[in-house]
């Protein structure tokens, strides 16, 4: 007769530590794999929404779209999250040509802080800015036409008009239009005193692991991935820098990135 022999302690011991230091090596690989695909997905996303701002540009006489940001309520004044037909934002008047909301929902979109304390979303949950305000993309300012009365951020109307044209953009190939909401480098290891970009007092997590897209006024996209790199980028149609002073040294107006941005 035959006996079978089992494993010894110590020979379990060693198959559970193979496999232990294979899901070591693997998972972080996953990992990386994952969040390849999600930057991918989002900087495809920021692509198509630059070919639906030229879509609506060449059907208005190369004018901008209105510039709305960060609204959640109505006409009224009353709760109008994203999606809804009343609430105002850039999104919905590139619809017809974006033919879908998900192109304004970047995979990396993982909400922040600002979120809960929002005055216009007490009571709610949301969980990304995307299904706050309907877009994770932050569109720039100085690049859209503003209209007293109409443009709205954070629910307050601006008190001025201007209207931006597609010819007026001294450099369209270096002007950004919008970008990914949270960028990597906002956070305090550059900006320690929240006075450069603003995000990390209250507002900044962290989405993308290095950088974040940015869509330009010819309607390329690509991914930017240093403070220094972002600050050289234009931001309005007269070819100011993001980082460049205003000349006013007045906080949060004494560079272009918080006068267009």
């Amino acid at each position: 007769m035959k006996t079978q022999r089992a494993f010894t302690l110590i020979e379990l011991l060693v198959v559970i530590a193979i496999i232990a230091i294979l899901a070591a090596i693997l998972f972080p690989v996953f990992a990386q794999a994952k969040d390849a695909a999600k930057k991918t997905a989002c900087l495809s996303n920021a692509k198509q929404i630059g070919i639906t701002q030229k879509m609506y540009m060449g059907d208005y006489d190369d004018t901008a779209p209105i510039f709305y940001a960060y609204n959640t309520q109505d006409q009224g004044g009353n709760p109008a999250y994203a999606g809804m037909p009343n609430h105002k934002g850039t999104e919905l008047l590139l619809l017809p040509y974006s033919k879908s909301r998900e192109i304004f929902k970047s995979p990396l979109d993982s909400g922040g802080p600002y979120l809960a304390a929002d005055p216009g979303l007490v009571g709610v949950t949301k969980d990304t800015y995307w299904a706050a305000y309907g877009t994770s993309y932050r569109f720039g300012k100085c690049m859209f036409s503003v209209v007293e009365g109409e443009s709205t951020g954070n629910n307050y109307p601006y008190t001025y008009t201007k209207t931006v044209t597609d010819t007026q953009s001294e450099d369209p190939a270096g002007t950004r239009i919008l970008r990914l909401e949270m960028m990597h480098f906002f956070n305090k290891s550059n900006d320690p005193d929240c006075t450069r970009f603003g995000y990390d007092c209250g507002y900044f997590r962290q989405w993308d692991s290095n950088g974040g897209a940015v869509i330009y006024a010819d309607s390329h996209a690509k991914r930017v991935v240093s403070a220094g790199a972002f600050d050289k980028v234009k931001v309005d149609p007269e070819g100011h820098m993001s980082g460049e002073p205003t000349g006013t040294g007045t906080p949060y107006d004494d560079t272009w990135y918080w006068r267009c941005d």
